[in-house]
């Protein structure tokens, strides 16, 4: 999860929880997104959803594929609510990325969606491999013997 800076503008649009569970993450990266205004604009309402999408690098570009930003009512040219949308990174960054997807094997996964102290929107992806099944048992297990240690440490039970 992200940091929260003491800075007003700072405000989480969306967030992804559901990674941490179903992938290993390895490392992150926040990048810019291009957007058109009817959809900044129903970004500050706060309708969207990343849940279901991911990211690649097609041609030397980084995209974001089957993100949800709700269409905003009142706008003249409305925009499509799954299209893909281009990131913004570095070309050092974009090679590392293709040689974690490519050759490593690795998928990139969105994090979470915010609006940073500038106010502009910024995704945090990540490059993450898959767990099996066992590999989620056993988080599960980490996580409850954590949440039982911390109650058997306040109750002194």
């Amino acid at each position: 999860m992200a940091k929260k800076p003491k800075n007003k503008n700072y405000k989480v649009i969306a967030e992804n929880r559901r990674v941490r569970y179903d992938y290993a993450i390895e490392d992150d990266l926040e990048v810019g997104i291009i957007l058109t205004g009817s959809e900044v604009k129903s970004l500050r309402t706060g309708q969207s959803n990343i849940a279901d999408s991911y990211a690649s690098v097609d041609d030397g570009e980084l995209w974001l594929t089957n993100a949800y930003i709700a269409p905003y009512d009142r706008a003249m040219f409305t925009h499509e609510e799954r299209r893909k949308r281009k990131l913004l990174a570095s070309k050092r960054e974009l090679a590392r990325l293709w040689n974690a997807t490519k050759r490593e094997g690795m998928t990139l996964v969105p994090l979470v969606m915010y609006f940073n102290d500038r106010g502009l929107v910024k995704l945090k992806i990540a490059t993450a491999k898959g767990k099996k099944n066992h590999d989620k048992r056993e988080t599960e297990a980490k996580r409850d013997w954590g949440r039982q240690k911390q109650r058997l440490l306040r109750h002194g039970d």
